[in-house]
């Protein structure tokens, strides 16, 4: 099924995400993970890349088609661009094909160095518009509530987003955030510039000191002072600290539901605990938006 028919179906949509482990972790790490949350019974889950990019591209197929052949949970598989020729993609289309994968994430991808090659495509978009004439897939984009780390100002961040809606992309997935306030100002730029296809609200629970320093150098996500309280008076117990963060991301979560979200999808990081405890905190308020 493609994710834009379960948006169409549904008031709010609720998603995971995982991604393959690292080269030196065993495989069966993210076997025990998926067999932990299917019984959650998603209505997607989407396979990132994980710490090996585009190199992991094997292991995102075998996922992917793990989540929707054994489990029988529609699956997104994350596709990036910037390293990759036409032909390359092309054939990994055809692969995704033959495991029955109907929806695609279309993302650029990072920059790359000077000393690694760039492919056939400089923007998702350009990928979007490829896949569209090679495959009949359902095609999902990323999004950044605080805008993206390479654009001058959130605004111009949008505009640009607008070229993938009218490349194809029928859904959009939205960077992690926490303030909710960011997400709404980005809510209503989108609508200023016409872009009115369905926007999932992307949490990650944060549960440990390391988490806080990684998202801020990775993402440029900003982190509130209300969650550097929470550290302070939290870390040095490694289970309170993670319920408080649940408790966080629980109420960032009901907050964006009453405001009439279109759906959050949950950024997992592998930790079947965290997801299924926010799962539970959250499942009854789901339920009750899409039985009115």
């Amino acid at each position: 099924m493609h994710i834009r028919e379960i948006f169409n179906k549904k008031k709010l949509v609720f998603s995971f995400e995982i991604f393959p482990p690292k080269a030196t972790s065993s495989v069966n790490t993210i076997y025990k993970t998926l067999e932990a949350l299917s019984d959650l019974r998603p209505d997607f889950i989407s396979v990132t890349y994980g710490a090996g990019g585009g190199s992991n591209q094997n292991k995102t197929r075998e996922l992917s088609s793990l989540v929707k052949n054994k489990y029988g949970i529609e699956s997104v598989a994350h596709l990036t661009c910037i390293r990759s020729t036409k032909d390359e993609i092309k054939q990994i289309l055809e692969e995704l094909e033959q495991d029955g994968i109907e929806n695609i994430l279309a993302l650029r991808g990072d920059i790359p160095l000077e000393d690694e090659v760039k492919g056939d495509f400089s923007y998702a978009s350009d990928l979007v518009k490829f896949i569209k004439k090679h495959g009949r897939f359902d095609l999902g984009g990323t999004c950044y509530p605080e805008g993206h780390m390479d654009c001058k100002s959130l605004e111009e961040d949008v505009k640009n987003l607008k070229y993938k809606i009218d490349a194809g992309v029928t859904h959009l997935i939205s960077q992690l955030f926490y303030d909710n306030n960011d997400f709404y100002k980005f809510l209503d730029l989108t609508k200023k510039y016409n872009i009115n296809v369905p926007i999932e609200a992307g949490i990650m629970p944060l549960t440990n000191n390391k988490q806080i320093a990684r998202i801020a150098t990775l993402s440029g996500s900003k982190i509130p002072d209300k969650y550097f309280k929470i550290m302070d008076k939290f870390a040095h117990d490694s289970e309170a600290m993670m319920d408080a963060g649940i408790a966080y991301a629980t109420e960032q979560i009901i907050d964006l539901i009453t405001m009439g979200v279109d759906g959050i999808h949950l950024y997992t990081m592998n930790n079947p605990y965290v997801a299924r405890k926010t799962h539970d905190n959250i499942i009854q308020i789901i339920h009750s938006v899409n039985r009115d």
